[in-house]
């Protein structure tokens, strides 16, 4: 990984930079999958967990080969009012690492209590009491709205910017563009 390329939301009056968000977000996932890539990671260096926010920048991390064949693609179609391009350009040297990946949050006791049912083969009162109401998870950390494709279900997809590491961790990302245990370097 040595290039990266920043994509910085500008201001619109009409629509705020969440949604703006969730839209580029959900372009570059469709490229990605498009593409059948894993070697592009992300990440949201103006990320923040007060307020909740993943901030106005999106950052590709990848190979100049990767990024070049993402960027001539007309992914962006549709965008090119609201962001403006920053690069490609070379990670500065030095920089520590960060694993960005997503977190899902065990939020539905009702979907959990149907799982244990079809998986350990008991009665619903029994997986009520295994799992009672308050087993909902809630997580505090920033995220994109999407649409399933295959569903049309709506869902928050939670970001997690890992410790920063002084020495990357190789690996594929996923077509989010997010690692399981893969490193982007942060600066």
């Amino acid at each position: 990984m040595d290039h990266y390329l920043d994509i910085r939301l500008l201001p619109d009056p009409e629509f705020p930079p969440s949604m703006l968000m969730n839209a580029l977000f959900a372009k570059l996932h469709r490229a990605l999958v498009d593409l059948d890539s894993t070697a592009i990671g992300v990440s949201f260096p103006d990320h923040a967990l007060e307020p909740l926010s993943l901030g106005e920048r999106l950052r590709l991390h990848g190979e100049t080969r990767a990024l070049t064949e993402l960027m001539s693609r007309d992914w962006l179609r549709g965008m090119r009012d609201h962001a403006e391009l920053h690069g490609p350009a070379e990670i500065p040297g030095g920089a520590p690492h960060r694993a960005v990946r997503r977190v899902q949050a065990k939020s539905s006791p009702e979907r959990l209590r149907r799982r244990l049912i079809k998986r350990k083969g008991i009665d619903q009162v029994a997986a009520s009491e295994a799992i009672p109401d308050q087993a909902a998870e809630r997580l505090h950390l920033p995220f994109v709205t999407l649409q399933s494709r295959s569903s049309g279900q709506t869902f928050r997809l939670f970001i997690e910017h890992g410790p920063p590491q002084p020495e990357p961790t190789p690996g594929p990302f996923g077509y989010y563009g997010l690692g399981r245990g893969a490193t982007v370097p942060w600066f």
